[in-house]
């Protein structure tokens, strides 16, 4: 386990090992994590498999600024009701996901929703754009590739808007212009 996050650090080191890879996926994710002044988590049971968390810190804009009363009361509302108490749970954030692939979109909207997110769903970059004008959505989840308008344009007219929302780039492509645009 103290191995995983090592790059090109492989557990079997066998010239006919059974899983091919650099190791380096792990590494990448631990090194962007922290750039982000978050954390990444392991846990793991054998025969069972692994479970890998990802916690980077949320820093809302002035106008959505969260109580740590409401913070609590909200962590409470996601509790079985009997432990709830009689105050409105907040909204849950709302997240715009951009994508054009079904199989993706599939994944990522049943396991966002699973955990409580609200969604809308923009299936080119033209759609992503307009969505954020008009919805104000607390995080974006973009494919880089998309019909339309790409991943990358689409971002670049929504920071020249001067929208401030975190954008999250999703891609199959190892690309040094993500890096310098987000």
């Amino acid at each position: 386990m103290n191995k995983l996050f090592q790059p090109f650090i492989q557990l079997d080191s066998s010239l006919n090992r059974q899983y091919s890879g650099t190791g380096l996926g792990l590494s990448l994710v631990k090194r962007i994590t922290a750039l982000h002044g978050g954390i990444v988590s392991v846990s793991s049971e054998v025969g069972k498999g692994s479970c890998f968390t990802v916690c980077i810190p949320y820093h809302p804009s002035p106008q959505q600024q969260t109580t740590l009363e409401e913070l609590k009361y909200y962590n409470q509302s996601q509790q079985p009701t009997g432990m709830r108490t009689s105050k409105p749970a907040l909204p849950a954030p709302l997240i715009l996901l951009a994508e054009d692939n079904q199989a993706t979109i599939d994944t990522m909207s049943g396991y966002l929703e699973s955990r409580g997110y609200r969604l809308i769903l923009a299936k080119n970059g033209q759609q992503a754009i307009d969505f954020t004008k008009t919805t104000e959505p607390d995080l974006i989840v973009m494919d880089i590739q998309m019909p339309v308008i790409d991943g990358l344009e689409a971002m670049r007219h929504i920071r020249n808007q001067l929208i401030n929302i975190p954008i999250i780039a999703v891609t199959a492509l190892a690309m040094s212009a993500i890096a310098k645009l987000v």
